[in-house]
């Protein structure tokens, strides 16, 4: 477990295993969440992404392992504990009779100390719509209701299961605004997505499962430097013109039509270029410096799941 005191972390999990028969789903990782933090949790299908959240939701038993959520095991938690967590599932269908404010108002029902349903829907993004039926509510809307669900017992902890899938480009930055409020409110979020550039643009944090281990732990460009990704200028290449200096150390990949300088600082090796691109009259076609994205830093490490070892 975690050496950080219990009260500065929303998950803390040591050794977690779990195996369907004789295939080993979740392979000892560790995992852990501070309060406060909005991570990622990434990893192609079948990894144990869905395995290991529904062990931490405690909707699923461990092997073995230890595992606190909230300073609770999840399989021996009291109902009170359910009261602090929130879930917005990959695929739910609110009643279709109800309006959004009744929804709203019928899950409050089942806590204690609710918020306020007509807060929620204002968070959300839904008080225009509170008295329309649900069935009539297009596929974003339900999905903000579905998020409002969640969050109308005030949990401490929000697990987010693709909360975005099939969403317009925006309504996807929409409903990140939600979700940074979200941190504004004090609140823990575990996500999950495919989307590269969503992932990058919430998380504090980002962890990469691949073949049932923890294999990348840290920021985009922490993940960045792990596989040792570096920045590119590449131009259209001319074999029939005036080659650049060799100190300018370029290649032109086979089967390629493009020339390619990378390293970790490009900087330097742009200027002499471009100066002597300048001095000796030479277009350099389609010119471009590119970053590694975390989309192909998320490749890198997960090329090879049957080869994957833990961060």
């Amino acid at each position: 477990m975690s050496a950080l005191p219990p009260s500065k972390l929303a998950i803390d999990a040591a050794d977690l295993t779990k195996s369907y028969g004789d295939i080993e789903v979740v392979k000892g990782i560790d995992l852990q969440v501070r309060t406060g933090e909005i991570v990622a949790f990434l990893g192609p299908n079948g990894a144990g992404k869905t395995t290991t959240i529904e062990i931490l939701e405690g909707f699923r038993e461990r092997d073995s392992g230890q595992v606190q959520v909230l300073g609770q095991d999840p399989a021996l938690a009291p109902l009170a504990w359910r009261e602090r967590v929130g879930i917005v599932l990959q695929e739910s269908e609110p009643t279709p009779e109800l309006t959004a404010l009744e929804s709203l108002k019928m899950q409050a029902a089942y806590y204690d100390r609710p918020r306020d349903p007509l807060e929620i829907l204002e968070l959300v993004g839904l008080s225009d719509s509170r008295d329309q039926r649900t069935r009539k509510l297009s596929g974003g809307q339900k999905r903000r209701l579905d998020l409002g669900m969640a969050l109308v017992g005030d949990p401490e902890l929000v697990f987010l299961d693709e909360p975005t899938t099939g969403f317009d480009p925006s309504a996807r930055r929409e409903s990140w605004v939600m979700i940074e409020a979200l941190r504004e409110l004090g609140k823990t979020v575990l996500l999950t997505t495919h989307y590269m550039d969503e992932a990058e643009h919430l998380a504090d944090r980002i962890l990469v499962i691949a073949a049932g281990v923890i294999v990348a732990n840290g920021t985009a460009a922490e993940l960045a430097e792990q596989v040792h990704a570096t920045s590119r200028i590449v131009w259209r290449y001319d074999p029939d013109g005036l080659q650049p200096p060799n100190q300018l150390d370029w290649s032109v990949p086979d089967e390629s039509d493009l020339a390619v300088i990378s390293g970790d600082d490009v900087v330097p090796k742009l200027h002499t270029l471009v100066g002597w691109a300048v001095d000796n009259d030479v277009a350099l076609p389609e010119l471009e410096v590119t970053r590694p994205t975390l989309e192909d830093v998320y490749l890198q490490l997960t090329n090879s799941p049957s080869e994957a070892t833990p961060a």
